[in-house]
C-alpha cells in the first residue's frame, strides 16, 4: 500500500521553552486508519494542527503524497471535537461552506450536501441550526462538512469525545460503516484505548510531553468492525492490557529528584 503521509523527525516547540513533540517518525498508508493514543499535554492536537499545515514544525518536516507541507492543504480536512460549526448558518450551509470556499457550482453544491447529509443520517435536518439539534447529530453534521470536499486526509481530534457513551458507540459505528463506502487516510487522536482498537489498523503510542513514539501497533483484527464483536476478541483483549500497561508505565516509574 502506498505511503500518504511522511513525518521525518518532526518537533513542534512553543516559547518559552515548552515542547509539544520532539523527533517524531512515522507514516501512515493510503487509507489506513491510524489512532494516535496518550497522556493529555503530549502534543496530539498540536500534532494534528501540524498535519495540516495550521502549524509549522520547529524542526524536521511533515509529507503528504511525497511534497511537504507548508501551509493548509486543500485535500485534507479536520473534525473536531466541539462540532465547530457556525451557529448563524443553517445544517446544509454549515456543510455547503468548504464547497463554496472552492468555488464549486451551486447545483454541484446542493447534490454533494445532499448525499452526505444522507450519508451522516440527517437527511431532513437540512434547515436547522445547530442549536436545534443534539451533540451527536452536531458531530453527524461537522463529518459531513469535512467529507463534502472529498479530502484524501481525514484529521479527527477527539470528534467524539464530549459525547455520551451511547451516542459515541453510535456514531463510532456510523464512522466505520462510512469509511468501509469511502476509504480515506485517517489519523485519529483520542483518550479512549477500546476506540482506538475498534477504529485503527494502526495505534501510535506517544510518551508524555514532550511527545515521542513510544511504539507503534498493529490492530490485527478484520474489517468491518462491530463494537460488540471486538469487545469479545481474544486478540483485541490482549491489545488492550498491552496498551494499558504502556500508558501506565511512566506512573509506575521512580521520580527523579
Amino acid at each position: 500500500m502506498a505511503t500518504k503521509i511522511q513525518v521525518r523527525h518532526a518537533t513542534r516547540r512553543f516559547e518559552p521553552g515548552v515542547v509539544a513533540f520532539e523527533d517524531l517518525t512515522f507514516e501512515v498508508a493510503e487509507h489506513e486508519v491510524l489512532c494516535i493514543l496518550g497522556p493529555s499535554g503530549c502534543g496530539k492536537t498540536t500534532l494534528l494542527r501540524v498535519l495540516d499545515g495550521l502549524l509549522p514544525p520547529t524542526a524536521g518536516e511533515v509529507l503528504i503524497d511525497g511534497q511537504r507541507v507548508t501551509g493548509p492543504c486543500r485535500d485534507v480536512a479536520m473534525v473536531f471535537q466541539h462540532f465547530g460549526l457556525f451557529p448563524w448558518k443553517r445544517l446544509d450551509q454549515n456543510v455547503a461552506y468548504g464547497l463554496e470556499l472552492l468555488g464549486r457550482p451551486r447545483a454541484e453544491v446542493r447534490a454533494v450536501v445532499d448525499h452526505y447529509l444522507r450519508l451522516v443520517g440527517l437527511a431532513g435536518f437540512e434547515r436547522y441550526y445547530p442549536f436545534q439539534l443534539s451533540g451527536g447529530m452536531q458531530q453527524r453534521a461537522g463529518l459531513a462538512r469535512a467529507l463534502a470536499v472529498n479530502p484524501s486526509v481525514l484529521l479527527m481530534d477527539e470528534p467524539f469525545g464530549a459525547l455520551d457513551a451511547q451516542t459515541r458507540e453510535t456514531l463510532q459505528e456510523e464512522l466505520l460503516r462510512i469509511l468501509d463506502r469511502e476509504p480515506k487516510t485517517v489519523v485519529f487522536v483520542t483518550h479512549s484505548v477500546d476506540e482506538a482498537i475498534l477504529l485503527g489498523d494502526r495505534i501510535l503510542l506517544l510518551t508524555p510531553r514532550p511527545g515521542r513514539v513510544r511504539e507503534i501497533l498493529a490492530v490485527e483484527l478484520p474489517r468491518p468492525r462491530e463494537i460488540a464483536q471486538v469487545r469479545a476478541d481474544e486478540r483485541a483483549i490482549k491489545l488492550r492490557q498491552h496498551i494499558w500497561d504502556q500508558l501506565r508505565a511512566p506512573a509506575r516509574a521512580p521520580a527523579s529528584v
